[in-house]
């Protein structure tokens, strides 16, 4: 098939740091190019693949800091993407919502996977605006606020086979990766890794966003017992997380997947999570974590966590969020779509949208 991967811009696929969305394209580009398939990736100018490169900026626009209007790129990015639409079987988006005004110009099939929460209300009117665009979702969860919209399929991330080692876990401390927020339950993994006696290492980005919640606990982040290391790079992650006895996970959101889980899953390290969102989809109980809903119930399944073989927690990754198993996926939605006429299939309702 000849395929069209479009990226959010504000990260290079894949990104140097942090960046969920486009590690995610990255992993589904390169398997789709390894099992011969025709890609053009648009991203940023920085992205390194072995597909065809269209950039929509010189560089990921968080590392930019020139750009103060992230948006005017990727409508660039888009137009870019409607002129060379003929040239494509299939055009899969991967940035949320910025081109569905532009779907009724596009003569090709398309499929837009959203990977953010959808329980935000602003959402609602505009999904139901547009609720013929073919979607999928990372998760079941995640698409539970909006269950009337065109949903396609729902399609799990996975990860390259070989892209993280197992680990021995012989590093004696537990792991938190992500960012800074308060969603992320960073002040619950202290409190989890401070109750429970084993030190706790913190690899995380602090954003512009997060910043203020970031100086409200930074006296937190320097407790004895606990290592704030700051952001990482993919580099570093291997090492990060095989030496870690296990990843603290104890969100207090809605997570639409959780891609760090199964990174670590990838390293024979099982989680430790909360009861939230996707949670209870990625994490089999005993197999590749403990499952839990309180910071009391954490504490005493930290013993339960330390008794998983990493061994089958790195098989559950094997079996279930392989990088190849994410592509077939994706692939049988692209073949459902390629039969269907763009113009019957896309054109916006916009007589269904609600009150703001």
């Amino acid at each position: 098939m000849r395929i069209a991967q479009v990226s959010p811009l504000h990260e290079a696929v894949p990104p140097r740091l942090y960046g969920g969305t486009e590690r995610v394209v990255s992993y589904l580009t390169e398997e789709l190019v390894a099992e011969g398939h025709q890609v053009t990736l648009f991203a940023s100018g920085d992205s390194v693949t072995s597909a065809m490169l269209v950039p929509g900026c010189r560089q990921s626009l968080r590392l930019d800091p020139r750009v103060r209007d992230p948006s005017l790129y990727h409508l660039i990015q888009i137009d870019q993407v409607v002129r060379r639409q003929h040239d494509f079987d299939i055009v899969h988006f991967h940035g949320e919502h910025l081109h569905y005004p532009l779907v009724p110009l596009l003569a090709v099939p398309l499929l837009t996977t959203l990977h953010g929460r959808l329980d935000l209300p602003d959402l609602i009117p505009f999904y139901e605006t547009f609720r013929q665009v073919p979607v999928s979702s990372i998760s079941h969860h995640q698409r539970r606020p909006l269950p009337g919209i065109g949903w396609l399929g729902t399609v799990h991330h996975g990860l390259p086979e070989t892209l993280l080692r197992p680990g021995r876990g012989n590093g004696g401390y537990f792991a938190f990766l992500g960012r800074i927020s308060p969603e992320k339950g960073i002040e619950r993994a202290v409190a989890i890794a401070r109750r429970s006696g084993v030190p706790l290492k913190i690899a995380a980005k602090v954003d512009a966003a997060g910043q203020d919640y970031y100086d409200s606990i930074h006296h937190l982040l320097h407790q004895p017992g606990i290592d704030f290391i700051g952001e990482i790079g993919e580099s570093e992650k291997a090492a990060f997380l095989g030496d870690a006895l296990g990843l603290l996970f104890p969100i207090d959101w809605p997570e639409p997947f959780g891609l760090v889980m199964i990174e670590a899953m990838a390293c024979g390290t099982p989680v430790l999570a909360f009861r939230q969102g996707s949670v209870p989809e990625i994490i089999e109980n005993d197999v590749s974590g403990v499952i839990v809903d309180t910071v009391e119930q954490a504490v005493a399944a930290v013993g339960r966590l330390l008794t998983i073989p990493r061994e089958r927690c790195r098989e559950s990754f094997r079996r279930r969020f392989s990088a190849a198993r994410m592509a077939r996926d994706y692939l049988g939605l692209y073949r459902r779509l390629s039969p269907m006429a763009a113009g019957k299939v896309l054109a916006p309702q916009r007589e269904s949208m609600g009150e703001p």
